[in-house]
């Protein structure tokens, strides 16, 4: 839209992988990346934003009603670097900002549906900012109203019940996932056409990817975790005989130090797969 010049930065909150994404793209691009990150995030994307040469900010872990919270926190980042930067500053919004959801839509969702030949039934994933779940269900619903869109929610967030009932109330629980399980409702959020949630637990998420490392040489992230558990969930919801996708979204390599940890993962009481005993 012409709003960042060339030479200019962009400013974003993040979990970890936008932040990584767009700063490989500042790179790329000659702009200059600012990324804001709760500091509970794992310590290899920490490395890996401070390796690419990203302006990094690491905040406290707080709620988004806080002042302080990561995303407030790139706003007023941004606005004083427009003020200050000859090439201006923009704010990337990845939460509010509807080209999340619109690129998604475009090209996903579209490529979802031609790749299944239009026999998709049913689509689910978890939720970051929501742009992919909006984005994915528009595509597919525009095509075929009848396909089921859900949500997989990681304890210790909201949308499973905002889906359920229309309240955002939190689940009881907590999760060690990553980057999904939100308490407000973004912009993109409210435009995903959902039809069922599913609350899942790390117990039930995390051995199917230890099980896709293992035995498929794919080593994921624990989102793809959520992603499958739903996944599985949404079949035995529709039945035998049906089309499920999802998305495998994130790499298990940016969280080694904790999914793959036995001992971080045994004092949280969480399966510990046996060829990572010690």
């Amino acid at each position: 839209q012409g709003e960042l010049r060339p030479g200019g930065r962009i400013v974003e909150g993040t979990a970890g992988n936008t932040g990584i994404g767009l700063t490989l793209l500042a790179n790329a691009m000659g702009y200059k990346s600012t990324v804001v990150m709760p500091i509970t995030q794992s310590k290899e994307k920490i490395d890996t934003l401070e390796l690419l040469g990203a302006d990094l900010h690491l905040v406290g872990a707080t709620s988004y009603s806080d002042p302080n919270h990561y995303i407030h926190t790139a706003e007023k980042l941004a606005q004083k670097f427009a003020k200050r930067e000859e090439n201006g500053a923009i704010w990337a919004r990845q939460f509010d900002n509807l080209a999340n959801m619109e690129m998604h839509c475009r090209t996903t969702g579209a490529e979802i549906w031609e790749q299944t030949d239009g026999k998709v039934d049913g689509f689910i994933c978890s939720v970051g900012t929501g742009g992919t779940l909006a984005g994915v269900s528009t595509a597919l619903k525009q095509r075929n109203p009848n396909v089921a869109i859900g949500i997989a929610d990681p304890l210790g967030a909201s949308l499973y019940e905002y889906f359920n009932s229309g309240e955002l109330r939190v689940s009881e629980g907590n999760s060690i996932i990553e980057g999904v399980g939100i308490n407000h409702v973004t912009e993109n959020v409210a435009r995903a056409r959902v039809d069922v949630s599913f609350c899942i637990s790390d117990e039930e998420a995390l051995p199917y990817i230890f099980d896709l490392l293992q035995h498929e040489g794919l080593c994921l992230g624990g989102s793809s975790g959520i992603n499958i558990a739903g996944a599985v969930r949404l079949a035995e919801h529709l039945g035998p005989g049906h089309t499920i996708v999802t998305i495998l979204c994130d790499y298990g390599n940016r969280y080694q130090s904790k999914l793959f940890n036995p001992v971080f993962l045994e004092n949280k009481g969480l399966p510990v797969p046996d060829w990572l005993k010690i």
